[in-house]
């Protein structure tokens, strides 16, 4: 009797394993109030699934303040969020439709409204002897990019003293 072949994946995916290096996740998220919980929330279960529980309170935080501005400036319906993990640190990205502006002093007041927003972030990544900006997004016509380089070393103290 000829032995019986299946085509149906195996219901544990065995061929990409959970590690740190395997992390590469996007999110496009509704521009409302819950989504910078909702992104917080799916970060957590991400970073756990990868195997660092040990960065997600420095990352969660990060992830919800950029993802808060992103909702509070975006002129579309939707933001993006990209997480990845390279070279032992967390790379959190949110873009937003809002575009940068072409006057000078549009542009500043602006930046400055974003940057009084993320003081909260600014002193979390400081903390983690990380980096942050945001400047505008690579892609022509999408608005600008919010973010952050979290050190995984950084973000697990910080996590300790939480």
């Amino acid at each position: 009797m000829p032995e019986a072949v299946t085509v149906c994946p195996h219901p544990v995916d065995t061929r990409t394993p959970r590690l740190p290096e395997n992390l590469a996740y996007s999110l496009t998220l509704p521009a409302t109030l819950a989504s910078p919980a909702v992104a917080r929330s799916a970060a957590r279960t991400i970073l756990e699934a990868h195997g660092l529980d040990d960065v997600t309170a420095a990352a969660t935080q990060v992830v919800g303040e950029l993802a808060a501005c992103a909702c509070l400036f975006t002129p579309s319906d939707s933001v993006y969020l990209s997480l990845r993990y390279r070279d032992d640190a967390l790379r959190i990205s949110v873009y937003d439709g809002h575009p940068r502006h072409t006057h000078r002093r549009l542009a500043a007041a602006c930046d400055g409204r974003r940057r009084s927003l993320l003081l909260l972030l600014a002193c979390v990544m400081h903390a983690c002897d990380g980096e942050w900006g945001f400047g505008e997004s690579p892609e022509l016509g999408d608005g600008t990019r919010l973010w952050a380089v979290l050190p995984r070393t950084g973000a697990r103290t910080y996590s300790q003293a939480a």
